[in-house]
């Protein structure tokens, strides 16, 4: 298990540099930069000069974008990395370390609950749609599912707050706190709560559909196997069949989807964090994208690639625990 491990995380480093190679090329070869997006308009008015936007351009390292120049900037990237300094963030002022420790655990807060109830809700479904196959219930089912997997969030967000804030009021309509109020203690940690109930519902419609039909898909495949119709020629009980031998065998696939979820605990739901004004990860990063923070997108995205590549290795692990069978070597 220790070499197995030791192994994968050997593999992982030179992942994550081939990963920041890519990404570190693909930020720098966006079509404007932070130095672009702050002075477009005293250029347009001409308090500026094109000469000391170049200055600036040099001052912030995002002068020279030939190859040579973009690989050059990259090895002294790495090299603040590897002395854990992954830059300091040109929008929000800041350490990008710094910046993402602040604002990834709102993100997180949200993205558990909602894995929890989706997961909680989601596999039941799909069980019990696999064992009533074409029938009303998985019709119904089904048809839910993929409404939820199509709506786009942006709309589903906005379908919400018309009709649950707007028009019957019941909920908050954007940010974390109420702005009129002062709260502390207990009646600042329900006005959050309040808060997050909207996010919530949107995140959770929008995952159930795609966990309940991998597991409704995965149970069928299982469920018409040889060695469960032997069993059932044995007489060994249908909740048994389905529980025992059926379900477990699903987990095997389902370990392999819910480890990939790790990345998104952290990482923050852009667009549903955009809409409803939230000071999550996912909206930083966003605002730090579009004015091309590059130093933030770069933390930002090494920190996703590392959780990623994480999460695979923890559901190799668990596979063990799923399935005896497996062994790591």
């Amino acid at each position: 298990m220790v070499k197995y491990v030791s192994k994968r995380l050997l593999y992982a480093v030179f992942l994550v540099i081939g990963v920041s190679i890519l990404i570190y090329m693909l930020t720098m070869l966006m079509p404007s930069d932070y130095i672009d997006s702050m002075t477009a308009a005293a250029v347009q008015q001409g308090a500026m000069k094109a000469e000391e936007v170049q200055r600036l351009k040099e001052l912030y390292g995002l002068a020279d974008k030939s190859f040579l120049g973009i690989m050059g900037g990259y090895f002294k990237w790495l090299t603040s990395v590897f002395r854990g300094d992954f830059g300091f963030s040109f929008v929000y002022g800041k350490p990008v370390t710094t910046v993402i420790g602040e604002h990834m655990w709102l993100s997180f807060a949200i993205a558990l609950v909602s894995f929890i109830v989706e997961t909680a809700i989601a596999i039941p479904l799909g069980i019990r749609a696999a064992v009533k196959q074409y029938g009303a219930f998985d019709y119904t089912v089904s048809v839910l599912a993929m409404m939820g997997v199509a709506l786009p969030s942006f709309f589903l967000s906005a379908l919400l707050i018309n009709m649950l804030s707007i028009k019957l009021g019941w909920l908050p309509l954007t940010g974390l706190i109420t702005a009129t109020k002062i709260l502390t203690g207990f009646s600042l940690f329900l006005d959050k709560l309040k808060h997050l109930i909207l996010p919530l519902i949107v995140s959770i419609i929008l995952g159930i559909g795609g966990l309940m039909r991998y597991t409704r898909t995965n149970m069928l495949e299982v469920l018409n196997s040889d060695y469960i119709r032997t069993a059932r020629a044995k007489g060994v009980p249908e909740h048994s069949v389905i529980y025992k031998h059926t379900f477990r065998n699903t987990l095997i696939p389902l370990v392999t989807t819910l480890g990939g979820m790790l990345p998104g605990l952290f990482s923050g739901m852009i667009i549903i964090e955009t809409v409803f004004a939230l000071p999550g990860i996912g909206s930083y990063a966003y605002r730090a994208t579009v004015a091309g923070d590059i130093p933030f997108v770069m933390g930002y995205n090494m920190f996703l690639s590392m959780l990623t590549i994480l999460g695979y290795i923890i559901s190799d692990v668990l596979y063990v625990a799923v399935d005896p069978r497996v062994k790591l070597s």
